[in-house]
């Protein structure tokens, strides 16, 4: 499986335990590699999946200089997406709160930039999933945010946890997305490197 991958140390540049528990899934030996204070700003032009690709680019820039022959860096960001609004990682409980209130009730993107990057070449890509929630009360809210403190999750929520549990009614695409690794469409795009 794989084969092709061989060749390279692969790293991934998160720290996300989500993000190594999807690529560990793969069976794909890897290291985590990660950079400190690495920018996660964007255009204000950029729209929809041009964001998060954008950013996960930005991400591997920080790593290119250093890089070495035979490395192939996995460098990711997910936004979550609605009325034309990137809901990134709340910066508070009252932020966090805010964007649940908005989705709450709706569907939304959750659109996860990938990036692919070795000495000789870069490929980057997204993937979308429409994500539905049911009403959510103040109180549901309230409890998610103060217990789970979703703080550093795209969109202020996890749905491998109570929230979606309790509030996602439907999803279209990839589940794994939604948890920040398309590690599908990784696996096609890793297979044909």
């Amino acid at each position: 499986m794989l084969e092709n991958l061989k060749k390279y140390k692969v790293k991934l540049a998160s720290n996300s335990p989500r993000r190594k528990e999807l690529l560990s899934g793969l069976g794909i030996d890897y290291e985590v590699k990660v950079l400190p204070d690495i920018e996660e700003t964007y255009p204000a032009s950029l729209q929809g999946e041009e964001i998060p690709v954008y950013i996960a680019r930005e991400k591997a820039g920080a790593y290119r200089k250093d890089m070495k022959e035979d490395e192939l860096i996995i460098t990711a960001d997910t936004i979550v997406y609605i009325d034309g609004e990137a809901l990134g990682k709340p910066q508070d409980e009252a932020d966090a709160c805010r964007m649940l209130r908005k989705l709450a009730g709706r569907t939304h993107q959750v659109i996860t930039g990938v990036c692919l990057t070795t000495v000789e070449f870069q490929r980057a890509f997204a993937s979308l999933t429409e994500v539905t929630f049911a009403p959510l009360s103040e109180e549901e809210i309230r409890y998610y945010v103060s217990r789970y403190r979703p703080f550093d999750k795209a969109g202020a929520y996890g749905v491998q946890e109570w929230i979606g549990y309790v509030a996602v009614t439907g999803i279209r695409g990839s589940f794994y997305n939604v948890m920040g690794l398309p590690v599908q469409r990784l696996y096609q795009e890793l297979s044909g490197l």
